[in-house]
């Protein structure tokens, strides 16, 4: 390995966020307590200069990301950002959180409202019709695989995989265990880039308190999942066909959990580039990122409305994700990603009043700000990322899905649940996928006998084992349809990876036969389309909400779908 160059991505291991308020109105640490920062070193510069420059703005290097040149630096100097600034061997940093804040009660704030609609139904049950010869026993649940055509009479019969082609799923963890995904489960190759975070800087609960791991480190094993997220989307990926619940698009795939997501639902800068870099140099063919890198919805190299602070750290989470973005490309890592749930056109000018979401220092609170469209939403806006937006049952580009010609690369189901008759919820035009049994007993969701008490929940049995599923809805469940045609295409296509064994293929050549073979949909007559929803309040009633999209370009580009709807079989027809 070369140590005088950086040149892409590694290892690093914290969070960034930013200052959401003018410095003179942040409390003041107190005397000596120390902050995490990811720290960027600049491109061309020596370890010794980099770690020097370091040094002497005032920091102590934790641990070091040498493929990115990224560090994760402690230092208790408040000014230690702005000291960075002015090291020319430093390319900038990006502040974490205060070391050693004595933890308050409080709650995170939920990042996955559109998914989580629909959750609190504890009445009914969903009905499944006996599954046909050759089927999961679920399959009728699956209209999403029916819309891409991965079925036993569709890619199926001519690809289903193969074991050698292995897809990182990029998320909250992977329930290893799980019967519907245990069989295809490397967990040899399979890591966590995360540690629990008990409190932000204002006290406020994120992923708990830190007692359930024997030693209390706060690092979670990784074959768990105490989200849900990760589990659903590996499950979408490479569920097998096994006789039990239902089969992802390619079943006989390899899964592996490459963790950067709490357990709360933030996905920081460090996890994201320890994964990417991870990706790379263990031969993952395909990556799944469903997520956007907090506490930035949108990051902003000047923005206007950002202090200079503000400034540089979004510029420094740009340079580093796109660094690990690069790294895993250059080394054969197909990069695919969720367009976002924000219902917005990202080639336009938007408002975000999300940001930043999670906070490093004590007063941080989002705020309003105009995004131009040169802000960038990382990873889906990154370098070499395919972007993925979400249709429902009807074909529709789901209600939630953002878009954008030039942004949208393909579209997948990711389900609509208002994509109904009478626009009111439907489980059912949700995206079913395994479901911790761990986390849906702890909801309530089921019942002694373990028979799901909610309509969102189903349960297959098979010899005495029974697995669980549910129905969510998002982009995050449209990316992964495409990531598991991208893994049948290099099954069918790659050829020999002769440094890591297994298979590999150009992520351009992937790329290529995935937005070629899609199926091309054409914007709605009119180039808009009006969505008509009624949402059930507290009370029974139901609040109809209108809202219009207006969808650019040709039948086989356009800002609502990219070149089309992914298609399972036409990719390994060919």
């Amino acid at each position: 390995m070369r140590r005088t160059l950086f040149t892409a991505a590694c290892a690093v291991v914290t969070m960034t966020t930013a200052l959401a308020v003018p410095a003179s109105a942040v409390p003041d640490r107190a005397p000596g307590q120390a902050s995490e920062y990811v720290v960027l070193y600049k491109d061309g510069v020596s370890l010794p200069d980099a770690r020097a420059a370091v040094e002497a703005a005032g920091g102590t290097i934790v641990r070091e990301n040498t493929d990115v040149g990224v560090a994760t630096v402690r230092s208790a100097d408040t000014g230690f950002a702005a000291r960075v600034r002015r090291q020319s061997a430093l390319d900038g940093a990006a502040a974490n959180r205060v070391i050693g804040r004595a933890p308050k009660t409080g709650k995170a704030t939920e990042q996955f409202a559109v998914e989580k609609e629909g959750r609190g139904q504890t009445t009914g049950t969903t009905t499944v019709k006996g599954a046909k010869k050759g089927e999961e026993p679920l399959a009728d649940l699956q209209w999403d695989m029916k819309q891409i055509r991965a079925t036993a009479k569709g890619s199926y019969r001519v690809e289903p995989g193969d074991r050698r082609v292995t897809v990182g799923v990029i998320d909250t963890g992977i329930d290893g265990s799980h019967p519907d995904i245990a069989p295809n489960f490397n967990r040899a190759l399979s890591r966590n880039f995360t540690t629990d975070v008990p409190v932000d800087a204002n006290g406020a609960e994120v992923d708990g308190p830190c007692a359930e791991e024997p030693d209390k480190s706060c690092n979670d094993p990784a074959d768990v999942d105490e989200n849900e997220h990760g589990t659903h989307v590996a499950s979408t990926i490479a569920s097998p066909r096994n006789g039990l619940g239902m089969a992802g698009v390619a079943p006989d795939v390899s899964l592996v959990n490459l963790r950067a997501g709490q357990d709360s639902g933030y996905f920081f800068l460090q996890p994201t580039v320890d994964a990417l870099t991870y990706a790379g140099k263990h031969g993952i063919d395909v990556v799944n990122m469903s997520y956007y890198i907090d506490p930035w919805l949108f990051n902003c190299a000047n923005n206007p409305a950002d202090s200079p602070a503000d400034q540089a750290e979004q510029q420094t989470i740009i340079k580093a994700a796109n660094r690990a973005l690069n790294f895993a490309h250059r080394h054969g890592v197909t990069l695919v990603a969720a367009a976002g749930n924000e219902a917005i056109d990202y080639t336009e000018t938007n408002t975000d009043a999300t940001s930043p979401d999670f906070a490093s220092e004590p007063g941080e609170q989002p705020y309003e700000r105009t995004i131009p469209a040169s802000c960038l939403s990382l990873p889906g806006e990154g370098d070499h990322v395919i972007p993925v937006s979400s249709t429902g049952i009807s074909e529709r580009k789901a209600y939630y899905s953002s878009f954008g010609k030039g942004y949208t690369a393909v579209a997948a189901p990711g389900g609509d649940k208002y994509d109904t008759a009478d626009g009111k919820l439907d489980d059912k035009a949700g995206i079913w996928a395994a479901y911790p049994e761990s986390i849906a007993r702890e909801r309530g969701e089921l019942n002694a006998d373990g028979t799901p008490n909610t309509p969102r929940v189903v349960r297959s049995c098979k010899d005495g084992t029974c697995a669980y599923y549910q129905s969510i809805q998002g982009t995050s469940m449209a990316s992964p349809h495409a990531a598991g045609v991208a893994a049948l295409i290099v099954s069918r296509y790659g050829e020999r990876d002769r440094a890591n064994g297994g298979l590999t293929m150009a992520p351009s050549a992937v790329r290529s036969i995935l937005t070629g073979t899609a199926d091309a949909t054409k914007c709605p007559r009119g180039g808009s389309y009006t969505y008509t929803r009624y949402v059930e309040q507290a009370d029974g009633s139901f609040e109809k909400v209108v809202a219009t999209h207006s969808c650019e370009g040709s039948k086989r580009d356009n800002g609502f779908y990219g070149s089309g709807i992914v298609d399972a079989f036409a990719a390994v027809r060919r």
